[in-house]
């Protein structure tokens, strides 16, 4: 038996019920036997001496290979009673060390006068689409649905997020908005359909940039909402009435937070309205999560709202609003976890058992992220203009209704998951290109 990996796993589990086996066969039971009890098996010495030098990283590669398998329960119920314990117990001056060195070269990178925005979206949303067929919504939202009222389906929780920001954005026809990390199109057709606006929506996935440019030609929308294959900082001569960026900002780094917001009002109309919609966290974490940087979002960062709001008052942004969902977004990773689960043979069949596993853990420990971590979903409606916005939030809910109504009327979706062929290639001029 690994004697420094039982005493890491002592230190980090004294409530729950979580039964290890090393690798010699011998076993152990942690925690106080509450809760759901879980098991899991540690295939080789080497593996145990991994997880020992580098928990944050290692365990979760460990369990990528096969060579951490789960004998009761599943992934997530095993980081769950890791995450319930609390972290901080787990530390020693071994990976304290280990720990630090990740924040620093994160910090570092965050800093760089020129990062990797690009490649970073790259590596994660030019997977094959197929991915994406087998957990998200009919709509393809890749962001945290909005679960009001509680218990509604997924597709039903997505379709009110839309409402909820466009509510939010107090839409007029004929304004031109710019949509800040367009995804798959599906938030930029919402808002020309239910208010008569001319979208554009920036990207730097090429394969969001096909399958969106696609669905806007198959919908009729193609006058109305143009999507480009754009760095936000480098977009000049163009202003907006609005501007709205959902789950973009995370991929912005810290270090250039004050980029980001004075190409925003730069952007934006002296009268005009942002709504910004990101995670965040209760403290500043200083770090992405090692595994998560290295395997899922290159370059990621959740900020706390303590190192954001300094950069939204510099360049003189009004904070009109700020509205915090503590809870929706473990609602969402649950329903999608649910989902890629239910279809692991055909994930497999796309790419492999390993590559299954990497994804299962992804979305297992984000959903515990925000159980156990009070990970939040932040709202920032930002304006340069006093008056842009009424002085009391009950038109969100009137324009809702609105909404609402609208809803009833629009012509069904073609579902993005319903696509059995990849739109025809297209190609992409080397001057749209600006990163």
């Amino acid at each position: 038996m690994n004697a420094a990996l039982l005493t890491l796993l002592r230190r980090l589990v004294r409530n729950g019920n979580l039964t290890v086996t090393f690798s010699s066969g011998e076993q152990v039971i942690l925690g106080d036997g509450t809760g759901k009890p879980a098991s899991i098996r540690i295939v080789d010495a080497e593996a145990e001496k991994a997880i020992v030098r580098d928990p944050g990283l290692r365990f979760g590669e460990m369990y990528m290979d096969g060579r951490v398998v789960i004998e009761r329960g599943d992934i997530f119920d095993v980081l769950s009673i890791v995450k319930d314990n609390g972290l901080e117990n787990a530390a020693t001056f071994a990976n304290t060390l280990t720990a630090l060195q990740h924040v620093l070269r994160q910090q570092v990178r965050s800093r760089m006068p020129v990062n990797r925005n690009r490649h970073n979206v790259a590596h994660h949303y030019d997977l094959d689409r197929k991915l994406f067929n087998l957990f998200l919504d009919e709509d393809w939202q890749y962001s945290c649905a909005y679960f009001q009222p509680r218990g509604i389906s997924l597709d039903a929780a997505q379709l009110a997020k839309k409402r909820h920001i466009a509510a939010k954005l107090l839409l007029e026809p004929g304004q031109k908005v710019l949509e800040v990390g367009s995804g798959w199109g599906g938030m930029a057709m919402y808002l020309a359909e239910s208010s008569g606006v001319e979208v554009t929506g920036i990207t730097l996935s090429e394969e969001q940039l096909k399958v969106s440019r696609d669905r806007a030609a198959r919908r009729g929308l193609s006058d109305r909402v143009r999507f480009e294959l754009q760095d936000y900082r480098t977009m000049q001569g163009r202003q907006f009435d609005r501007i709205v960026s959902v789950g973009m900002f995370e991929h912005v780094g810290i270090g250039n937070y004050g980029i980001f917001f004075n190409k925003m009002k730069e952007l934006l109309k002296p009268e005009g309205v942002m709504l910004l919609h990101s995670i965040g966290q209760v403290y500043k974490p200083w770090a992405t999560n090692p595994w998560i940087e290295k395997y899922i979002f290159p370059g990621g960062y959740i900020p706390a709202l303590s190192e954001v709001l300094p950069s939204v008052e510099r360049m003189r942004l009004l904070v009109k609003d700020i509205e915090i969902l503590p809870m929706h977004y473990a609602w969402t990773l649950r329903a999608w976890r649910e989902r890629f689960v239910a279809r692991r043979e055909e994930a497999v069949r796309l790419y492999d058992e390993r590559f299954f596993r990497m994804w299962e853990f992804y979305l297992a420990a984000s959903e515990t992220a925000f159980l156990y971590d009070k990970h939040f979903i932040f709202q920032l409606q930002l304006s340069p203009s006093l008056d842009a916005v009424p002085v009391s939030r009950g038109y969100i809910e009137e324009r809702e209704r609105q909404l609402i109504e609208f809803e009833k009327r629009r012509p069904p979706l073609e579902p993005v998951n319903n696509w059995d062929e990849a739109p025809p290639e297209e190609h992409i001029e080397p001057a749209a290109i600006a990163v």
